[in-house]
């Protein structure tokens, strides 16, 4: 069966995802699951079913069936190694691995939209402008000291590193969190923008885009 990845539009960890599909060259079907509020398909018995968390992105390729979008970019390295996108030696493998949970771990779950609707549910706080921007910042200040002078954000090829910086750079321009002490992170995030395969994983580009 071909690799199908169920993804949302705006899911930022899906379009990680979609990236390194792209990335790889690997021929993949796109199966939109909305989490529009008075939609939200990934709480319907049939996709709890693939995943019990109920989160996107999900892939399935036939043999495995994975959730949690770094467990997706690890499996697609190693089932996948055609084209690579961790660095084969140490200590740069390792580097990268590092960014990237940098991202996944610390800035991404602090600004995701369902623990931005708790705080304001339960707290009665808007987070979406303070409380995002504060950990973009705190994330990229670590992120821009760690990253190379170019072109990408570890030197002369595209890693995993920057198909995780790219979609939480489009998050932070969507809510216009200042970019001005970032310039190794926006230099590198636009110009991975100028190559096809995340120009096609962008969220306007998705057939369920809205």
């Amino acid at each position: 069966m071909p690799i199908r990845l169920y993804s949302y539009w705006r899911s930022s960890a899906a379009y990680r995802v979609r990236i390194a599909l792209n990335l790889k060259g690997l021929d993949h079907e796109i199966v939109p699951v909305s989490l529009a509020p008075g939609v939200s398909e990934h709480r319907g018995d049939a996709y709890r079913a693939k995943n019990p968390q109920m989160l996107i992105p999900f892939l399935d390729d036939g043999e495995v069936g994975i959730a949690q979008s770094m467990a997706i970019l690890e499996y697609l390295e190693e089932a996948y190694p055609g084209v690579r996108l961790l660095p084969q030696s140490e200590p740069m493998r390792s580097r990268v691995r590092a960014f990237c949970n940098m991202i996944a771990c610390d800035i991404h779950p602090l600004n995701n939209l369902r623990v931005m609707n708790y705080i304001k549910s339960e707290y009665g706080a808007d987070p979406t402008d303070a409380w995002y921007a504060h950990w973009v910042r705190e994330g990229f200040t670590a992120a821009e000291i760690l990253a190379s002078d170019g072109p990408y954000v570890f030197g002369g090829e595209v890693t995993l590193a920057d198909v995780l910086l790219v979609p939480q750079v489009y998050n932070a321009r969507r809510f216009k969190v200042p970019l001005d002490d970032f310039p190794k992170l926006v230099a590198a995030t636009d110009t991975c923008n100028e190559l096809t395969a995340f120009r096609d994983a962008a969220p306007e580009a998705q057939s369920d885009a809205s």
